[in-house]
């Protein structure tokens, strides 16, 4: 889900007490409407991944277009719930179906936030591997296949056992209890950061070497590089609380990962502070394929985020002043 992303972890900090970004070129104002309601800033989450840093300023640009007061405020992707719950936090723009469904389930049963809808994006995040390795693992993308070519995904430090570069571990994905379940016979090794998982691949990936790795879309790397997601069972709600579902019958989490939406969510108590704020951000919506390549302009090109996030103002006017309610 979520890359030199540690290029932005500087500049994250900053904002982390509240810069909005401004943009570039002159100002495409709105026409005056009945906001800003408040004055109060709106304090919008930043993530340690990429693409989640792109779509909260996108978002943060347009409504600061609308005269808001827009603060940046790093946190951590599900602890951020209980700011959200609190009102100290008020925005953040992607929770993943993948990994942060059960998160947001929890917290919206408080009352507390609200569901501010689907943002357009699609989420996979799952173990995926480059298409070479199949010469040599030949049964993939069966999920069966692993443990026959655990060998070949080894490293010194797991070896026999096969190696499972996974995300940072406050990403979730049950990828632990995922190998107990399954049987796997491999070891999963929690990468750093964000941009330690994708150098790691990239790198991999150069020497055509066998790598098995988290990667996400929408992301550039399953544009830039040919490779597969491995097939687990697919995921249930009942494989995740009900351990007699499934090929283990004594186990949860015997499948994969659940795919599908990426939603934004709010503090509840936005809804009559903001409301237009709120309806605008109900009415984002971008693609997998244009956030994939604005994340390869960043990760790979080495552009300032603030660049892409200004080019891509400039050129979507229509696309973005479309969400800005109507008077």
């Amino acid at each position: 889900m979520h890359s030199a992303f540690s290029k932005l972890a500087g500049r994250t900090a900053m904002l982390a007490g509240a810069t909005a970004i401004a943009l570039s070129a002159a100002p495409i104002s709105a026409d005056a409407a009945d906001y800003p309601e408040s004055d109060d800033p709106i304090r919008m989450t930043i993530h340690d991944w990429t693409g989640q840093y792109l779509t909260t300023h996108i978002m943060g640009s347009v409504l600061e277009e609308m005269g808001y007061n827009v603060e940046y405020v790093q946190a951590d992707y599900l602890a951020q719930f209980a700011g959200l719950e609190s009102g100290d936090l008020h925005v953040a723009m992607e929770i993943w179906e993948t990994t942060g469904k059960d998160a947001l389930q929890a917290s919206l049963k408080t009352g507390d936030t609200v569901d501010l809808g689907e943002t357009g994006m699609k989420a996979i995040e799952e173990w995926w591997y480059p298409s070479y390795v199949k010469e040599e693992c030949p049964g993939l993308p069966d999920w069966k296949a692993l443990n026959d070519c655990a060998e070949l995904f080894a490293a010194p430090e797991t070896h026999p056992k096969g190696r499972y570069l996974g995300g940072p571990v406050t990403w979730g994905g049950k990828d632990d209890e995922r190998v107990e379940a399954l049987g796997l016979d491999y070891e999963v090794v929690h990468a750093g950061t964000d941009a330690a998982l994708f150098a790691e691949l990239q790198s991999a990936i150069q020497r055509k070497e066998p790598i098995l790795a988290w990667v996400y879309t929408p992301h550039w790397a399953p544009i830039k590089f040919e490779g597969e997601w491995v097939e687990f069972p697919r995921y249930t709600k009942e494989c995740y609380e009900d351990p007699s579902w499934g090929v283990n019958p004594d186990m949860a989490y015997d499948c994969g990962k659940p795919r599908g939406w990426i939603k934004a969510v709010g503090w509840a108590g936005g809804e009559e502070k903001w409301p237009a704020a709120y309806q605008a951000i109900r009415n984002f919506e971008i693609t997998n394929q244009q956030m994939g390549e604005m994340i390869g302009k960043v990760d790979l090109d080495g552009m300032p985020p603030e660049t892409v996030i200004d080019q891509w103002m400039q050129a979507n006017k229509d696309t973005w002043q479309a969400w800005i309610p109507a008077e």
